[in-house]
């Protein structure tokens, strides 16, 4: 009976849905971690995105009537293979372009060759002064003849152009209100910034108007190819086309870096760009503002790096300084007496570390400045003042003798031991590469059939008898390698050849 009348209890419990006191409910619940604090952008965003701006340019162009000419690909399909209602032809017929004839589309009332101003080019840039001073890259004004800025509450301003600087990439721009006081912002200080600070990246991507994006510094000092004052900062926050002349900051809200070119096999964004660092667009920004354009010291020589196979040539200890490959007639460097084949290793006294550095410290003094250049010559080291002049603004490279015709008749005199045969040049100077063994040092280093020797450790020679004795001397000297001069249509290097020592 007591069994019994403990269910009976049992059930009348669960019945009227009562839980005894004895027995707990687990519920789940939500996950919750405790993680470090991120810093949030939005701050910086705020107060610095008045002062970034959208750049619209305009360019005097032709109209279609002179256009008969224009091409564009549709993945290999031109205007006649599109459907007559296709978007694309009707705008193009409405607008000028080539119709589905191959022909410019008719405008009506319009002079033939007439030009007229229209978009060419947009970008980003930022102010840098209440007065209105914009700073923007050279090649999204490039060509222009009217300039449109567009504030991020969408006021439109018109702009003129104060100056460009082509070797840097960067221009500035002049908003004329003298009723409006405009937010701006300043440059950071480049010794503060390291790799793998935050970065943020405000701009115009694709016409898109203020967008942000945030990163890392990746990388600094990158050397693109793009000039002799290559000294870029590599950044990761996504930088699209658009963002050109757009600023980067720090968490502070100083420009770091003005976006100037991206890394894309496809064209957008892959995390890899590059950006002009503050501390070189600062003094480019101030000398636009004061003259419009940059005077720069001018050394003219032709300079390649020291490799640590010229290094060894020339008997220099480390594999630094800039290697003069020619000095360029009548130039500062010339009249002071550096020579071809002298290493650049110090400007007043300061290391020169790569032809890269040496061009940014001459580029650093105003014409006319007379400095301490130190050169290594024959294996000693000695000074040179030179009075620098001024950087020609269409300094073109010079380029060497035309190549040799590869059937003149040869003296059949051959360096087997460094891969290479030789006979001498036409014009009597220096010695024609008739052949180079493929599995030879001298194939390693890029020589071909056609290019001229001029010099070896800075001799010149004309037979390969003539360059035999200097390397002999070389190796009495107790060198390994022989430094080679060679010149071909893209101009003249050095290469540096190991010495057979038996």
């Amino acid at each position: 009976m007591l069994r019994n009348s403990t269910a009976a209890g049992l059930a009348a419990v669960i019945v009227a849905g009562s839980v005894p006191a004895m027995i707990v409910p687990a519920y789940a619940e939500a996950v919750r971690v405790e993680a470090p604090q991120v810093p949030s952008f939005a701050d910086v965003v705020s107060a610095v995105s008045p002062a970034v701006v959208s750049v619209r340019v305009q360019s005097n162009v032709q109209t279609a009537q002179d256009e008969s000419n224009f091409q564009f690909g549709f993945g290999g399909r031109g205007f006649e293979d599109l459907p007559d209602d296709h978007p694309l032809k009707r705008f193009f017929k409405e607008f000028g372009m080539p119709g589905p004839d191959g022909h410019p589309g008719q405008k009506p009332n319009r002079p033939r060759g007439e030009g007229r101003l229209r978009p060419t080019s947009q970008g980003s840039g930022f102010f840098i002064s209440e007065d209105g001073y914009i700073v923007t890259n050279n090649h999204v004004v490039e060509d222009g003849a009217a300039y449109t800025v567009v504030m991020n509450d969408g006021t439109e301003l018109d702009a003129k152009l104060v100056g460009t600087d082509a070797r840097t990439d960067l221009a500035v721009l002049k908003v004329e209100n003298p009723k409006q006081k405009f937010t701006y912002v300043q440059f950071a200080a480049d010794e503060n910034m390291r790799v793998g600070d935050w970065v943020v990246a405000v701009g115009n991507p694709f016409g898109l108007g203020g967008t942000v994006t945030a990163g890392i510094i990746s990388a600094r000092g990158r050397d693109i190819g793009s000039g002799p004052y290559d000294d870029y900062i590599q950044i990761d926050a996504a930088v699209n086309r658009g963002n050109s002349g757009g600023p980067d900051f720090n968490l502070s809200g100083e420009v770091v870096g003005i976006n100037t070119a991206i890394f894309s096999p496809s064209g957008g964004n892959v995390g890899i760009a590059f950006a002009i660092p503050a501390s070189v667009a600062k003094g480019v920004v101030d000398e636009l503002i004061k003259s419009g354009t940059v005077e720069r010291g001018w050394l003219g020589v032709q300079i390649q790096p020291v490799t640590k196979d010229i290094a060894d040539s020339l008997g220099l200890s480390e594999a630094s300084g800039a290697l003069v490959v020619a000095p360029q007639a009548g130039s500062p460097g010339e009249k002071a007496g550096i020579k071809q084949g002298d290493v650049v290793t110090a400007v007043n006294g300061e290391t020169v570390k790569d032809p890269r550095d040496l061009a940014k410290r001459i580029a650093a003094f105003a014409p006319g400045t007379t400095v301490d250049v130190s050169i290594w010559r024959e294996g000693k080291s000695m000074s040179l003042k030179v009075e620098l002049g001024e950087l020609p603004k269409d300094q073109q490279a010079s380029s060497g003798d035309a190549t040799p015709d590869k059937t003149t008749p040869s003296t059949e005199q051959a360096l087997a031991n460094m891969g290479i045969s030789v006979a001498p040049a036409e014009d009597g100077k220096g010695l024609t590469i008739v052949d180079v063994d493929p599995d030879s040092d001298a194939a390693d280093k890029g020589l071909q059939a056609g290019e001229k020797i001029v010099s070896v450790n800075n001799q010149a020679v004309s037979t390969a008898d003539e360059v035999m004795k200097v390397i002999d001397q070389a190796k009495k000297d107790g060198r390994t390698k022989a430094l080679f001069q060679v010149e071909s249509q893209n101009g003249s290097r050095f290469v540096a050849l190991p010495i057979d020592q038996g």
